[in-house]
């Protein structure tokens, strides 16, 4: 019984590990898929951290935002041009974008 807990204990614990090994990293995935245009404001793009550019779009909303990403919006392809993204990885670079704005 008390090696049954001690496995189920590890199980638990490996499960949780992978959980957060899974979650998007926001500053990661803007690096590699978006910092090519925000940095610089390429194309229409509001720079990250222009606390004056993001307003209207952090009051539009983080849903409205992250389906600008997904659908695309002005010059932006849909995705950013990476089809790879996930929604979990669009809400986590979202969200990182979002706190360079305040």
């Amino acid at each position: 019984m008390k090696h049954a807990m001690i496995v189920m204990t590890a199980l638990a614990v490996l499960a949780g590990t992978a959980q957060l090994a899974s979650a998007a990293d926001g500053k990661a995935v803007y690096d590699k898929s978006c910092a090519s245009c925000h940095n610089k404001g390429l194309m229409g793009s509001p720079k990250l951290g222009d606390k004056a550019k993001w307003e209207p779009l952090i009051k539009a909303g983080q849903p409205a935002m992250e389906e600008s990403v997904v659908k695309g919006k002005g010059k932006m392809k849909p995705k950013a041009g990476n089809d790879a993204l996930s929604a979990d990885d669009i809400k986590a670079s979202v969200e990182y974008m979002i706190k360079q704005a305040q």
